[in-house]
C-alpha cells in the first residue's frame, strides 16, 4: 500500500488485505475441537499483525502523502481498518478461543502475549451485552472518525504572517539569507517549525513573536473547537458505558501508571519538586525582561522562549545561535547514523531506486553484521499539507520468522534542497532528530519477538518514551558532540568551552520547561476527567493555566485546537514526563560506566530492553537492565543540578 500509484491501486491493495483478515478471521472461529497454540494463536497473531499494518500504513499516508486524492483513500482505509478491529475486538467467539488455551507450559512470553490478549478483549467491551457491545462499536467508529478530523484540520492550517526585512532582526544569518523579500517587500514567516523554532527564539522585535505565536496557537481554530468538544464527549459515553467513571481511568488501565488518579499524584510528585526552581527561573527571566520594558510585570507567552535564550546568553555566557553553523542536516543525519551503529552494533544501507510516497524520501535497511534486521524510511522536510511535527510510525510489524520491521520518521527539518543556502539546524531539532530516530531503532530492533502482541506496539505506552528520551542525552555529551557537530563551512569542531557552555545554560530553565509539559499533561487529563455534556474547552485551558501561572495563557488564543496529543494520546500526556524520570534512571547506569562511546553498555541495553519489545511488564524490562527497581532520583537530581 506504501507505494501504490494511485488511490484506485491503493484501495485494491487494501481490499485484498483486509479480505486476508477476514480469512484468517473465519479460520480461527471455525476450529474444531481443542484449542491450540498452531490452530488458535498462531493465526491470531497473523491476523493482529496484519490489521495493525492495515491501520498504520493508511494512518502514515493520510500524514505524508503529497496528492489529496491519496490521503482521503488513506483516511477512508484508515477508518474501515478501525472499523473491522472493532468488530474484532468484541467477537466473542474469537475471545472464547484465545481464553480456551491452555498456555501453563509456554515460555514466559507466549504466556504474557496471552494475557495482554484477553486484558485488550475484556478493555474492549467483548463481555458485555449485545446492545452494549454494539453500541460501543458505534462510539468507537465515531471517535475515529472524529480524531482524523481534528487531526486534518491541524495538518492543514499552516499560517503565515508577513514581515519587512528588518524586524528579522536577531535571528540568525541562515535563517535571513533562506527568506528573501517577495515581490511587495515582504518575507513570510510560516507556524511550520523551521520557521517558528528560530523567531520564538531569537526575534527581537517583540511584535513579530506575538503576531507568530498568536497564528500558531490558533491553527485549526475555530474548527476544532466543535471537533474536540465531540470527541471528549463520544470518549466520555464509551467510558461510563463501560463503567469507568470517565475515559482518563479507562485509557490508563492497561499503563504502567493504572489510574488517572496515581497519574494526577505522580504529575503532584513532579511540580512540588520542580517549583520553587521554577520559581526562581521565572523571576530571572522576568526581571531580564524589565531591563527592556521597565513597566513590565509579568511574562507573555511570547517572551517565554526568546529571554530564556537571551538570560542563557548574558548570564551563562552562551548564545545558541552559535551552535546552527554546527549543526548541517547532513552531517547531524550521518552522524546520527555513526553514533548508533557504534553503540548497537549496527550498520545501515541506503537503498536506492526505491519507489515512495514523494522524492525526498530516503530508504535504507538496517543491519546487524550480515542479517538484515529492517527498513525504515526518512521523511525529514516540510511541504504543503504534511504532518507539521515529528513522529515515528511503525509501518510493519516484525516477528521471528515471518516479516521483518518496517517503520519511518515524519519530521519537519530544514531541508539541504530548498535552494536557500545550508540546512542548518536549531539544537533543540537536533534533539528532536535523535529523539525520533529512538522510536524508530526501539521498533525495528525489537522485531525479532515471537508473537507480535509483545513486538514494540505491544509495550506500555507510558514506558514507549523512555528509549528516546534516553538518547537524547548524546547530544549533550561533548565526546559525542565532536565526531559531528562540526563546522559547515570550516569542518571544525564544536569548541569544547561551547559545548560546556552549553551545559551550564541548559541547566536554567530546566524546572521551567517541566513547568509547561506538567501544563499540558494537567490539561490533558482535565479534558478527560471532566463531565462531557456542555464542555467548554477553552475555560479547561484558562483553569489549566491557573494551576501553572508561571506559564501564562495567552488570551484570545486556543491551543486546545492544535494540541494534536488530545487525539491521539487523549488524557495520558503525562506519559512524556513519566518516561522521562525512567530515563533519568537508566541512564544513570551509562553515566555510572564512563564514555558514552563504548558500546559495552549500549548493547547490553540493546539486548535487554530494545530488543525485546515488550515480552516483559516494563518495570520488569527496566528492572533487568539497572539489576533493580526505577528510582525517582536521578530526575530530582537532574532537576535540581545548577547551571
Amino acid at each position: 500500500m506504501l507505494f501504490a500509484k494511485t488511490p484506485a491501486e491503493f484501495a485494491a491493495q487494501f481490499q485484498a488485505d483486509l479480505g486476508k483478515c477476514r480469512s484468517l478471521l473465519r479460520k480461527i472461529v471455525a476450529v474444531p475441537g481443542r484449542r491450540t497454540i498452531e490452530n488458535t494463536l498462531e493465526p491470531f497473531d497473523e491476523l493482529s499483525r496484519r490489521l495493525e499494518e492495515l491501520l498504520s500504513q493508511p494512518k502514515f499516508l493520510f500524514d505524508v502523502h503529497p496528492d489529496a486524492a491519496m490521503r482521503q483513500a488513506g483516511d477512508d482505509a484508515y477508518q474501515e481498518a478501525d472499523r473491522f478491529a472493532t468488530e474484532l475486538s468484541l467477537n466473542r467467539d474469537v475471545y472464547d478461543a484465545v481464553a480456551a488455551l491452555d498456555v501453563s507450559g509456554e515460555s514466559d512470553a507466549t504466556r504474557f502475549a496471552v494475557t495482554k490478549i484477553l486484558r485488550d478483549f475484556h478493555l474492549a467491551g467483548v463481555d458485555r451485552d449485545d446492545a452494549t457491545r454494539a453500541r460501543v462499536k458505534a462510539l468507537r467508529d465515531e471517535i475515529t472518525a472524529i480524531g482524523q478530523e481534528f487531526d486534518k484540520n491541524i495538518r492543514e492550517d499552516v499560517r503565515t504572517i508577513r514581515v519587512g526585512p528588518a524586524d528579522l532582526e536577531g535571528l540568525p544569518d541562515d535563517f535571513v539569507k533562506s527568506h528573501p523579500p517577495g515581490d511587495d517587500g515582504k518575507i513570510a514567516i510560516t507556524t511550520n517549525y523551521p520557521d517558528s523554532v528560530p523567531v520564538f527564539r531569537y526575534a527581537r522585535k517583540e511584535s513579530v513573536r506575538h503576531d507568530l505565536m498568536e497564528e500558531y496557537l490558533n491553527r485549526a481554530h475555530p474548527a476544532n473547537l466543535e471537533v474536540l468538544a465531540r470527541l471528549i464527549g463520544k470518549r466520555d459515553e464509551l467510558a461510563r458505558l463501560l463503567e469507568f467513571d470517565h475515559f482518563a481511568d479507562y485509557i490508563t488501565a492497561d499503563k504502567m501508571i493504572e489510574t488517572a488518579d496515581a497519574a494526577r499524584a505522580f504529575l503532584s510528585k513532579v511540580a512540588n519538586v520542580a517549583e520553587p526552581r521554577a520559581h526562581e527561573d521565572y523571576n530571572e527571566i522576568l526581571a531580564r525582561k524589565r531591563r527592556d520594558i521597565p513597566q513590565a510585570e509579568a511574562l507573555e507567552r511570547w517572551d517565554l522562549n526568546y529571554y530564556t535564550e537571551i538570560v542563557r546568553a548574558e548570564s551563562y555566557a552562551f548564545d545558541a545561535k552559535l551552535l546552527r553553523p554546527f549543526f548541517e542536516f547532513r552531517r547531524v543525519r550521518d552522524g546520527l547514523f555513526s553514533l548508533t551503529s557504534r553503540m548497537f552494533g549496527v550498520r545501515y544501507r541506503r537503498i536506492s531506486g526505491t519507489a515512495a510516497w514523494h522524492p525526498s524520501v530516503e530508504v535504507y535497511d538496517l543491519y546487524r553484521g550480515r542479517r538484515r534486521l529492517g527498513r525504515f524510511y526518512l521523511d525529514l522536510h516540510p511541504r504543503k499539507d504534511k504532518y507539521t511535527h515529528a513522529a515515528a510510525a511503525g509501518l510493519v510489524v516484525g516477528t521471528a520468522g515471518h516479516r521483518l520491521p518496517q517503520a519511518a520518521l515524519m519530521c519537519n527539518f530544514p531541508d539541504p534542497d530548498g535552494g536557500h543556502g545550508p540546512a542548518l539546524m536549531d539544537f533543540s531539532e537536533v534533539e528532536t532528530f535523535f529523539h525520533e530516530f529512538g522510536h524508530l531503532l526501539h521498533g525495528l530492533l525489537s522485531g525479532g519477538v515471537r508473537w507480535g502482541r509483545n513486538a514494540m506496539g505491544g509495550i506500555e505506552w507510558d514506558f514507549v518514551e523512555a528509549p528516546s528520551q534516553m538518547l537524547e542525552e548524546w547530544v549533550r555529551d561533548p565526546e559525542v558532540l565532536r565526531t559531528f557537530a562540526l563546522h559547515h563551512e570550516t569542518g571544525e569542531p564544536l569548541p569544547a568551552d561551547v559545548i560546556a557552555q552549553m551545559r551550564r545554560a541548559e541547566a536554567f530553565g530546566r524546572a521551567y520547561e517541566v513547568q509547561r509539559q506538567l501544563l499540558y499533561a494537567t490539561l490533558s487529563l482535565l479534558y478527560y476527567t471532566r463531565d462531557a455534556a456542555g464542555i467548554d474547552t477553552t475555560e479547561v485551558l484558562r483553569e489549566a493555566h491557573s494551576r501553572f501561572p508561571l506559564i501564562p495563557h495567552f488570551e484570545g488564543t486556543h491551543f486546545q485546537c492544535n494540541f494534536g496529543h488530545l487525539n491521539g494520546y487523549s488524557a495520558i500526556y503525562y506519559t512524556y514526563m513519566w518516561s522521562l524520570v525512567i530515563a533519568k534512571d537508566l541512564f544513570s547506569r551509562f553515566r555510572a560506566h564512563g564514555s558514552l562511546l563504548d558500546p559495552a553498555e549500549a548493547e547490553r541495553y540493546r539486548d535487554l530492553i530494545l530488543g525485546r519489545g515488550s515480552e516483559k511488564p516494563a518495570a520488569e524490562l527496566v528492572r533487568d537492565f539497572l539489576g533493580r527497581e526505577m528510582r525517582f532520583g536521578p530526575f530530582e537530581a537532574w532537576l535540581r543540578e545548577a547551571g
